[in-house]
């Protein structure tokens, strides 16, 4: 339980300093622009990234046929000048306004909070806003969907727990269906990988990382609330788990895996190559793992939606059968690519994890 809690709380402060940087349609954007043809890729782009608040859907007004965003508002927690200031997103109005907080102002920019000086908001000849940031621990659309994930973990196995520490060996219910699971992982992924000796100190770890990213790319694919926060496809994240693998896989290096990075078992004038070969090969096998659970997550997405988008592009309802038929195939393949992907990066780590801790005899 407690590498649990770790790992989880790693990866929300991971989180939070590595926020989704894609810019996100302002209100005022689409105001201007509600005229204008259909742009899939704000619609995309908007859909995958970051957000300080959890959309939930529009409401269009009768009269003026204007379009009000229902959200629900997330803490936004901010550090700056030595002064922490807490309050939530809906304070910008959708970034219509910004926040007074004493002598400090802030201003919600592209889905990015800046500090408002005395001159307002600058601007580079990009129109890239050159104001200074404060530190942002804000709980984002993507935290909070951790966080709910981590509850909705934490509610399904201890339970469990508890009854396999009464004795109750009888699975029923949810644990019926979650025990063959979990033994596939024991017998399957980690015993074959890391040895039946060793695999006891790395079995919850590959455990919590299974069950986690399945769980999300599952809440991943709903489309309504809690659902549709792009967590396993914000590539913070699938770093956060890619450095536990790293870190954990090299503090638990025996002698013969130290061995083969520092006196590689070739002729010692190659050694000049092959180390530094050695230690790129430490580094890129968990980078591998972060950018194939990132792209591979948010190129589901981006297709589904690109797919839907089909429809209003050509503005006519008779693509819409072809639409449909693609995107409920998609949506299948996708809850195979969900468990699927959480299967490749628990086996890779296990496999990565047993290359280290192996003898040699």
């Amino acid at each position: 339980m407690k590498r649990i809690i770790l790992l989880l709380s790693a990866m929300y402060l991971t989180s939070m300093a590595f926020a989704n940087e894609e810019p996100v349609a302002e209100h005022q954007a689409q105001q201007e622009h509600q005229e204008a043809d259909f742009d899939p890729t704000e619609v995309i782009m908007h859909h995958i990234s970051d957000a300080h608040d959890w959309h939930l859907f529009d409401l269009t007004d009768k009269e003026t046929g204007e379009k009000h965003a229902v959200s629900i508002p997330l803490p936004v927690i901010l550090f700056y000048k030595g002064h922490l200031d807490v309050f939530l997103s809906s304070a910008f109005h959708h970034g219509e306004s910004t926040v007074h907080k004493e002598e400090r102002e802030y201003a919600l920019y592209h889905n990015k909070i800046y500090a408002v000086t005395s001159e307002g908001m600058v601007f580079d000849e990009h129109e890239h806003p050159i104001n200074p940031k404060p530190l942002d621990f804000s709980i984002t659309k993507n935290v909070a969907s951790l966080l709910f994930s981590a509850l909705f973990l934490l509610l399904i196995f201890i339970p469990m727990a508890r009854k396999y520490k009464k004795g109750n060996l009888v699975p029923s219910g949810l644990q019926g269906f979650l025990e063959p699971i979990v033994l596939f992982i024991k017998e399957d992924i980690a015993i074959p990988n890391i040895g039946e000796h060793k695999f006891h100190r790395f079995l919850p770890y590959l455990l919590t990382v299974f069950f986690f990213i399945w769980i999300n790319n599952m809440l991943g694919l709903v489309p309504f609330f809690p659902g549709g926060a792009n967590l396993t496809g914000n590539i913070a994240v699938t770093m956060t788990l890619a450095v536990f693998t790293l870190i954990i896989t090299n503090t638990s290096g025996s002698k013969t895996y130290w061995g083969h990075v520092f006196a590689p078992p070739v002729p010692k004038w190659l050694w000049f190559i092959m180390i530094p070969v050695e230690m790129i090969g430490v580094l890129s096998k968990p980078f591998a793992l972060m950018i194939r659970l990132f792209a591979n997550i948010t190129a589901g997405h981006i297709i589904v939606l690109s797919l839907v988008s089909l429809i209003f592009i050509f503005k006519t309802v008779w693509i819409s059968p072809a639409s449909i038929v693609f995107v409920l195939f998609m949506d299948v393949l996708e809850l195979l690519v969900a468990i699927l992907q959480a299967y490749i990066f628990t086996l890779l780590s296990a496999l990565f994890i047993g290359l280290a801790v192996h003898e040699h005899h």
